[in-house]
C-alpha cells in the first residue's frame, strides 16, 4: 500500500527540524507519538495541520499535494515606521526617541501630533539617505560594554523580520515597550530571542505579533569617553599634556 503523501511530507517536516517522533508529538499537541501517523495508522487531524501552519508555516495545500508552495508566511508582520516627518526639502528627518519619550513611544505610534515633541534632524551624510533612520537613547546597562547607559543609537528602519539578520543590534519596537538587544530568530516563526550584551541579563522570547517596528542599529553617539582604554580620546589628550609639561619643564631649565 502506497504511503499518502500527506503523511510522506508530514515525516519531512519532522526530520527536516529533527524531532522525533515524542517530541514532535508533544510540539503538536499528538499523545504519545507520531508513529502511527507516519505509518499510516492514524490520519492527520485538522487540529494537527493548523499546528503545522501556525509553528512551522507549513501550507497546508502543499501537505496534502495541492501546491508546490511548502511555507505560508503567516507571521510576517510590517515593521516599517508607521509616522515620519521630513524638513522643507522633503527629505526625512532623524527623529530622536530619548528614555522619557520611549515610554510613551508604543502607544502613540501611529499619533502624528504626538510625535511633533521630539526633536528631528537632518545630517547631511550619504550614509544616512535613501532609507529611514531614527535616534534611540539607551536606557541601563544591559547592553555594556558596547552601549552605555544614556548613550544614543541610530537605527536603520526595517520593514519586516525576514530582512533582520542574526546576531546584529537591533531597536525592537513592541506593544508595551522599545529595548535595544541582540535579535536570534528561532525554529518556530512565531517567536524571536532578544539577547543582552551585558551577561547578567538573560535571554528572553518575545512573539512577533507584538512586534511593530524594527529598527537596526548602524551607529550610536556617546557622551562618556573611557578614560581607561587605551585607544580613547581621553587617554591621548593626557599624554599630550604630560609631553608639553615635560617640555616646558625642559626650557625652564
Amino acid at each position: 500500500m502506497e504511503t499518502a503523501i500527506e503523511i510522506k511530507r508530514f515525516k519531512e517536516v519532522r526530520e527536516e527540524n529533527q524531532f522525533t517522533q515524542a517530541e514532535f508529538a508533544e510540539k503538536l499537541g499528538i499523545k504519545s507519538s507520531t508513529a502511527d501517523i507516519e505509518r499510516g495508522r492514524t490520519k492527520l487531524a485538522g487540529t494537527v495541520v493548523m499546528e503545522l501552519l501556525k509553528q512551522f508555516s507549513i501550507n497546508p495545500m502543499w501537505l496534502f499535494g495541492q501546491s508546490h508552495q511548502k511555507h505560508l508566511n503567516i507571521h510576517q508582520v510590517d515593521t516599517m515606521p508607521k509616522v515620519i516627518t521630513v524638513n522643507s526639502e522633503e527629505d526625512e528627518n532623524i527623529m530622536m526617541v530619548n528614555q522619557r519619550a520611549a515610554a510613551g513611544y508604543p502607544h502613540n505610534i501611529q499619533d502624528v501630533e504626538w510625535y511633533k515633541q521630539l526633536p528631528a534632524f537632518d545630517f547631511p551624510l550619504p550614509q544616512y539617505r535613501n532609507a529611514t533612520y531614527r535616534g534611540f537613547q539607551v536606557e541601563g546597562d544591559s547592553m555594556l560594554p558596547n552601549l552605555r547607559p544614556d548613550d544614543w543609537v541610530l537605527a536603520k528602519a526595517i520593514p519586516s523580520l525576514a530582512e533582520a539578520t542574526d546576531h546584529k543590534i537591533y531597536v525592537i519596537v513592541m506593544y508595551d515597550t522599545v529595548v535595544v538587544k541582540k535579535l536570534h530568530k528561532l525554529i518556530e516563526p512565531s517567536k524571536i530571542r532578544l539577547v543582552s550584551l551585558n551577561e547578567e541579563y538573560a535571554p528572553f522570547e518575545v512573539k512577533v505579533s507584538n512586534i511593530q517596528e524594527i529598527w537596526q542599529v548602524t551607529s550610536k553617539l556617546t557622551f562618556s569617553l573611557d578614560a581607561n582604554s587605551e585607544n580613547s580620546m581621553l587617554k591621548q589628550l593626557q599624554q599630550s599634556m604630560d609631553e608639553l609639561k615635560a617640555q616646558l619643564s625642559s626650557i625652564k631649565r
